[in-house]
C-alpha cells in the first residue's frame, strides 16, 4: 500500500509517500518482533511446564528415593532450570534487541525528516488531546 510521488511537486504527495513508506517499514518490524516473540514465548511456557511436571513427579516420589537418587534428580531439575533461565535471557536480549532497532529507526526518521516527524508528532498530540478531551 505504498504511494509514490508522480512529479506533482505537491509536498502533501511527498508525505504521504514517507509515510506510507515508514508505516510499512514500521509495520513489517512489528510483525517480525510479534512473531519472534510468540515463539519464544511457546518454547519457554513449553519448558516451563515441563519443568512443573517433572518437579510435581519428584514431590510425588521423594519418599521412596535414596538420598543418591534425591541428590541425581536435584540435579536434573536445577539443569533444568538454567535452561528455562537461559531461554528467557534470550527472549530478555531478543525484545532489547528489537526495541533498540525501533528507536534506531525512529531517531533516523526524525534525523532524516525534522519538520515531517514535529507535523506527524503535533498532529498525533492533538489527536489524543482531542482523544482524552472527551472523556
Amino acid at each position: 500500500m505504498e504511494t509514490t510521488n508522480l512529479s506533482t511537486g505537491n509536498g502533501s504527495d511527498k508525505i504521504s509517500s514517507t509515510a506510507s513508506t515508514t508505516g510499512t517499514a514500521a509495520k513489517g518490524m512489528y510483525n517480525e518482533a510479534k512473531g519472534s516473540a510468540q515463539r519464544m514465548g511457546a518454547t519457554l511456557r513449553s519448558e516451563l511446564s515441563s519443568l512443573k511436571n517433572d518437579l510435581d513427579a519428584l514431590m510425588t516420589r521423594a519418599p521412596s528415593l535414596s538420598d543418591d537418587e534425591l541428590s541425581q534428580a536435584h540435579t536434573q531439575l536445577m539443569s533444568k532450570f538454567s535452561s528455562m533461565r537461559y531461554a528467557a535471557k534470550g527472549l530478555a536480549s531478543e525484545a532489547n534487541r528489537q526495541l533498540n532497532r525501533g528507536m534506531e529507526t525512529t531517531t533516523e526518521y526524525v534525523k532524516d525528516k525534522p519538520m515531517q516527524s514535529l507535523a506527524v508528532a503535533a498532529g498525533t498530540g492533538l489527536l489524543l488531546g482531542l482523544l482524552f478531551k472527551r472523556r
